[in-house]
């Protein structure tokens, strides 16, 4: 193992936590012993460029600091290579670190167990999914959550936090079941009316809604989260129950399991890891141990 790591920084991650978290982040790691060195990008294309340099040039590591945006976009270097990932996870929703059992918003206690599993078991390894050319770490959307990323996309106002909950309350008001056709491994294709389907290899997106509450990042399965046709006063009663995992218990939710899914339907966008992935119809493949993610409980 080379001594010479890489940190992948997004300086502007929950509201310029990134920028905070190089330092004690990267104090820790030389104390260890480390050599490193950051690479920063102009844009997620020229960041990705960069980290993807950094891999096949020998980085012993590539430790993304930064939120989900910024773990997706180390995924998309580190996968299939043998290069470890960490992250320092100080961005909004840290849904990835959260699932993986990793320290959040902690970046000293990060780099310490990053410098341990260096040194030890050289990361654990861990399943992606994989849609196309892209893979993903956490839950693939489709439905009404995608609908709201969809809409808060185009909004120019308000801004923040309170884009995305106009955009909510947009949608709440314009909804209605989706018909899905989809499939499960290479089994009979299932016509289904829902409100969303969530593909999860990882338990949560959006900051905490666990909406594929069982899923395993070593398994080589998702876990596939159905909720059904249901009017807007049963999901406002079943939504807060996603920050507890336990609206799957609830009659309208349907949980499958299976590494290859295919999702088919009119007018809705796929996003992964938050980031769209483009119109449905899309199919979803898990990639067993597809990276070492160092620190992983």
């Amino acid at each position: 193992m080379t001594s010479d790591i890489t940190l992948f920084v997004n300086p502007t991650a929950g509201r310029g936590r990134g920028a905070g978290a190089v330092r004690p982040a990267a104090r820790v790691l030389r104390d260890a012993g480390f050599s490193v060195r950051t690479v920063l990008g102009e844009n997620a294309a020229d960041a990705l460029r960069r980290a993807r340099e950094a891999v096949a040039g020998g980085t012993g590591a590539l430790i993304a600091v930064g939120g989900d945006g910024m773990t997706s976009l180390a995924l998309q270097a580190v996968a299939g290579t043998p290069t470890p990932l960490g992250v320092v996870a100080v961005g909004t929703g840290n849904d990835f670190a959260r699932a993986a059992g990793l320290p959040v918003r902690d970046p000293a206690a990060a780099g310490r167990l990053i410098a341990g599993s260096l040194k030890g078991d050289g990361g654990r390894p861990v399943d992606l999914g994989r849609v196309g050319g892209t893979y993903f770490g956490t839950v693939l959307a489709s439905g009404f959550d995608s609908r709201v990323n969809d809409r808060g996309n185009r909004m120019r106002f308000p801004t923040g936090r309170l884009r995305y909950d106009a955009a909510l309350v947009a949608e709440l008001a314009a909804l209605r079941p989706v018909p899905y056709r989809i499939t499960l491994d290479d089994g009979p294709e299932l016509a289904v009316e829902a409100t969303l389907v969530a593909v999860g290899n990882g338990t949560s997106y959006g900051g905490g809604m666990r909406i594929c509450a069982g899923a395993r990042m070593d398994d080589g399965l998702f876990d596939v989260t159905v909720v059904g046709a249901c009017s807007r006063a049963t999901l406002l009663r079943v939504f807060p129950k996603v920050y507890r995992g336990t609206h799957l218990t609830h009659p309208a939710v349907t949980v499958h399991r299976a590494a290859k899914v295919a999702l088919a339907a009119d007018s809705v966008t796929g996003y992964a890891d938050g980031e769209p992935l483009g119109p449905l119809p899309l199919t979803a493949r898990t990639v067993p141990g597809a990276v070492r993610l160092l620190g992983a409980a």
